[in-house]
């Protein structure tokens, strides 16, 4: 179930699939960390985890997000959103905020689509995710460069750190 939409400024990028935000009014900021729904991007010590996090600041630092969260946190204590942003080649003062950075990530090749999560996605969500990971992988792009690129799950099972 989703909650209402957050209007929030991204002050930091941890990954290539968190953010953290602030939200609220002057003076009354509170920071939410966010973890961006259905997608899971290479952490930071695995081969392209830096450049994922590269790729998630140039889609959304800085900017004014919309955030559609789910009404729990994960297991990390994170909320899980989905997060829109205006498009870099917006140069006007208010744009709309119509770039999902999940599905942005998806595109530009640094992240998985978390099909475990897609029975939470509408159809045509689904449908874009699947086509903009299929399309990356295709092209090669950014992590589908590596002949055999490692799933972040794969990762985190094979080098256990504690949170």
């Amino acid at each position: 179930m989703l909650s209402a939409a957050l209007f929030c400024l991204v002050v930091a990028i941890s990954d290539g699939d968190t953010l953290k935000l602030r939200c609220g009014e002057a003076g009354a900021f509170r920071q939410l960390t966010v973890r961006l729904h259905a997608i899971d991007a290479p952490e930071l010590s695995q081969p392209f985890g830096r450049r994922a996090r590269q790729a998630l600041s140039q889609i959304a630092y800085r900017k004014t997000a919309r955030l559609d969260c789910e009404d729990d946190e994960d297991r990390y204590h994170r909320r899980v959103c989905r997060v829109k942003v205006a498009p870099n080649s917006c140069t006007e003062a208010h744009c709309a905020k119509t770039l999902d950075a999940g599905l942005a990530m998806l595109t530009v090749g640094m992240a998985w689509w978390s099909r475990a999560y897609a029975d939470e996605q509408s159809p045509t969500e689904r449908g874009q995710y699947a086509f903009a990971e299929f399309e990356a992988r295709g092209k090669r792009a950014g992590l589908w460069a590596d002949r055999r690129p490692v799933p972040p799950w794969t990762w985190r099972a094979a080098h256990p750190r504690t949170r």
